[in-house]
């Protein structure tokens, strides 16, 4: 423990993701190797279930550092972290231990099935033999929300150093429904399967936002112009008679997406090909808040299938019969794939395709392209992507062939209603905002989207002076405040939803600007936003 306790206070102690990477590093080169693989569990979001819940913890804390309840839950709020603010007053440890990292999760697993005075005795204990940040790593374990600023690409990257084993085949390693209780390092890393090779994605190529006037591009004939696609943009892989999906995000996303498995008898071995998946309920591509209902699932239901099937939107081609396709120009790549379309590729027997092509079109003039953007809303699209001809597959985000080119973001004035306390450096000021519109009467304000990006540092602090002195509730660390100040709220997409009081789902929402010129009479309802998805 003692030893990713360290760990932890390394990564913890710097933004500098060179400096994150060499202590992971350094970590897992020394660890043992039961460590390394309930670490990698843990930065891979594989954590043994909470098995206490987080009301007894503040009460036993507050108790321990003896101080009243209400005195800790301030803190807390002000602090912004349950496990941050026990490792701050519970009384300074005299004492050590030995245990390692993966005796601490061994006996937090049988901890949840003890009682409550087993559970407050074990905990207690364990606090005041701990240091700071021991107590700290030990709380956050037992809450079961370690978010630590390292993601798994990050984390897989300095496993890639210190094993010398290639990253992309590393990220499918840790993919599936491995037990970190009962796997070793040795089958989990180090050993060798030929399926770690048959699986592998290529790096993604990533756009640039195009920046001043879409005509300095050059000739219009140069580029190629097809719609940008708000879905989970994905590589799907077949060889050796096995298919496979990986999500930009390096995660293995096959089972979550059983729809593609009908592509496996039509598609030849040796195919790589990019594309976006997209919601395709009754017959047209829909919403991203339809996706989510599919993102994060374990178990996709025959319910949920029929209710939000899914397409392949594909634009690129990789890999074709086996061979690397990526140094050859997008006009070849793209005929390719295109020809792969016609040649292999049916409708199913429901007259749906779970494979479509993303359109490509060549313009004659920047006018005409501009007036493509238009229409992108309403082909449910964030705008356009300009690809030029010529132009190889690349790795990362370069600049110069491929660039993004989104529509201008919705915009309504709602009214702020609620806030909460920012995180990090940021965590004395109400920075956190919930907002409201008007109902169609005009005569409540009905909340609608959260928000806390988007003013500067100086309009934060008057906003949180102003709240401090215009609360009229506290609810914890949230505060209701006198309806009167407007804020310009931007957004990316907007859908219906049953999960929300409004109706009314946001993408993306962020503070455009303060009206300090309007009213709160002056804010937008309801309607005007329902208004916003028809249209």
């Amino acid at each position: 423990m003692r030893n990713f306790a360290d760990l932890i206070k390394k990564l913890d102690s710097t933004n500098k993701i060179n400096n994150k990477v060499s202590a992971l590093v350094d970590y897992f080169k020394h660890a043992s190797d039961p460590d390394k693989v309930w670490t990698i569990a843990i930065l891979s979001h594989r954590r043994p279930p909470r098995p206490v819940n987080t009301t007894l913890l503040r009460i036993w804390a507050a108790e321990l550092a003896n101080i009243p309840l209400w005195l800790f839950e301030e803190s807390y709020h002000i602090v912004g972290d349950l496990a941050e603010t026990i490792a701050l007053v519970v009384p300074i440890s005299k004492q050590s231990t030995e245990k390692s990292l993966t005796q601490f999760l061994r006996e937090m697993i049988l901890l949840k099935k003890k009682d409550e005075i087993y559970k407050k005795k074990y905990v207690l204990e364990h606090w005041e033999m701990l240091t700071y940040y021991e107590r700290f790593v030990f709380t956050k374990l037992i809450t079961g929300g370690f978010r630590i600023g390292v993601s798994q690409k990050l984390m897989t990257r300095a496993l890639a150093q210190a094993t010398e084993i290639d990253q992309d085949i590393l990220a499918y390693k840790l993919m599936g429904n491995w037990n970190p209780e009962t796997i070793s390092f040795q089958d989990l890393i180090l050993k060798e399967r030929a399926s770690d090779f048959l699986s592998k994605p290529y790096p993604f190529y990533l756009a640039y936002a195009i920046e001043g006037k879409v005509a300095a591009l050059g000739n219009v004939q140069d580029w190629s112009v097809e719609h940008k696609w708000d879905g989970i943009r994905s590589q799907l892989i077949i060889r050796d008679d096995e298919l496979f999906v990986w999500s930009r995000g390096e995660e293995l996303v096959t089972d979550k997406y059983p729809e593609f498995r009908d592509l496996l008898p039509k598609i030849p071995n040796g195919t790589v090909i990019d594309g976006e998946i997209l919601p395709f309920p009754d017959g047209s591509i829909g919403t991203f808040n339809e996706l989510q209902t599919r993102i994060g699932r374990k178990t996709i239901s025959k319910t949920l299938l029929a209710k939000t099937p899914v397409i392949l939107k594909a634009y690129d081609l990789l890999e074709w019969e086996g061979k690397d396709i990526r140094n050859k120009p997008f006009s070849e790549r793209r005929e390719l794939l295109e020809n792969l379309y016609k040649n292999y590729l049916l409708e199913d027997e429901s007259g749906k395709q779970t494979f479509q092509l993303s359109e490509k079109i060549i313009f004659d003039s920047w006018q005409e392209v501009v007036k493509e953007r238009s229409f992108s809303r309403k082909m449910k699209s964030e705008g356009l992507m300009l690809k030029r001809t010529n132009a190889p597959y690349q790795v990362g985000r370069k600049k110069g062939d491929w660039w993004k080119w989104k529509v201008d973001p919705l915009t309504i004035d709602g009214v702020l209603t609620y806030a909460m306390r920012g995180h990090g450096r940021r965590s004395n000021l109400f920075t956190d905002y919930t907002f409201a519109l008007w109902d169609k009467n005009r005569s409540e304000l009905v909340t609608f989207a959260k928000a806390y990006s988007g003013l500067t540092d100086s309009e934060f602090k008057k906003i949180d002076a102003w709240i401090k002195k215009n609360t009229l509730e506290r609810f914890g660390p949230v505060r209701s405040v006198t309806p009167a100040l407007v804020f310009e709220i931007a957004f990316e997409g907007i859908s219906f939803s049953k999960r929300h009081k409004s109706g009314i789902a946001t993408r993306f929402p962020r503070i455009l600007r303060w009206r300090q010129d309007k009213k709160i009479e002056e804010a937008n309802t309801l309607e005007d936003l329902k208004a916003m998805i028809s249209s």
